[in-house]
C-alpha cells in the first residue's frame, strides 16, 4: 500500500483470508466465478509483496528493494491486464468470448512490452520512498512511441472495459468501482499512482468477496462446470 509496510501487510493479511473464502464460496456455488473470486487473493499477494518493497527500504538493502518491486510491477502490469479479461472469460458465453480472449491478448503484449526491459536494461525501475508512498518511476518501451498518458490509457481499458461489458450486472458495478479508483488515483496521486491505484483496486476487491458470498447455489452453472 502506499501508507506503510504494515498497512501493506494488514491489508494483505485480510484480504488472502477473504480471497480464499470467495473462492470456496464460488466452487460450491458457480464455478464460473472462481477465476474472478480468486483475484481478492491476488490483490493481497501483491500487497503483501509491497509490504516486503517496504522492509527491504527500510533494512537499506537495495537489491531486495529491486527484487520486491519486480515482484509488485508484476502484477500491476501482467497479472491485471491479462487476469481481469481471463476472469470474465469465464462467466460469459457464447460469441462473446472471443472478445475476452482477445483483451487478454492485448494486455499480455501490453504488459510483456513493459515489464520484461527491466531485466534488460538497469536502471528502467527505479523505486523511491516518500513520506506515506512508494514511488515506482520506470521506463517503458512504449515511452519511445506514444505519451506515458496514451500507455495508461490503453492500460485502463484493458483492466476495466472486460468488467464494464459483462453481462452479470454486479461484475459491471466492480468494473465501474476500478474506472473510479483510476481517475481519482491519477487525478490526485500521480506521483505515486502505480502504488495508490493497486492499493485501490485492492480494496474493491472486497466487493468481489462481498459479491460471491450473495450468491446462490446455481445447479445448472454447476452442471456445466
Amino acid at each position: 500500500m502506499c501508507l506503510s509496510a504494515e498497512a501493506s501487510f494488514t491489508a494483505a493479511a485480510i484480504l488472502m483470508p477473504a480471497g480464499v473464502l470467495s473462492t470456496y464460496r464460488a466452487w460450491q456455488t458457480d464455478r464460473r466465478y472462481l477465476a474472478i473470486a480468486a483475484l481478492p487473493f491476488l490483490f493481497g499477494l501483491q500487497q503483501a509483496t509491497e509490504g516486503l518493497v517496504w522492509t527491504a527500504g527500510q533494512w537499506g538493502d537495495q537489491d531486495l528493494v529491486t527484487r520486491y518491486s519486480l515482484a509488485y510491477m508484476f502484477f500491476t502490469w501482467l497479472a491485471w491486464p491479462v487476469g481481469a479479461p481471463v476472469s470474465t472469460y469465464f462467466i460469459e458465453h457464447g460469441r462473446r468470448r472471443s472478445l475476452y480472449l482477445f483483451f487478454a491478448i492485448a494486455g499480455g503484449m501490453l504488459g510483456a512490452l513493459q515489464y520484461v526491459p527491466y531485466f534488460a536494461h538497469e536502471g528502467w525501475l527505479t523505486t523511491t520512498f516518500l513520506e506515506r508512498a512508494v514511488r515506482y518511476r520506470d521506463v517503458n518501451l512504449l515511452d519511445f512511441v506514444v505519451t506515458r498518458e496514451t500507455t495508461y490509457g490503453i492500460y485502463a481499458a484493458l483492466v476495466t472495459v472486460p468488467f464494464l461489458l459483462s453481462r452479470d450486472r454486479a461484475v459491471k458495478v466492480f468494473g465501474l468501482l476500478v474506472l473510479g479508483v483510476l481517475v481519482v488515483t491519477y487525478t490526485f496521486f500521480a506521483y505515486a499512482y502505480i502504488s495508490v491505484f493497486c492499493f485501490g483496486g485492492a480494496l474493491m476487491s472486497l466487493y468481489l468477496v462481498a459479491m460471491i458470498l450473495r450468491k446462490p447455489r446455481s445447479k445448472s452453472a454447476m452442471g456445466t462446470a
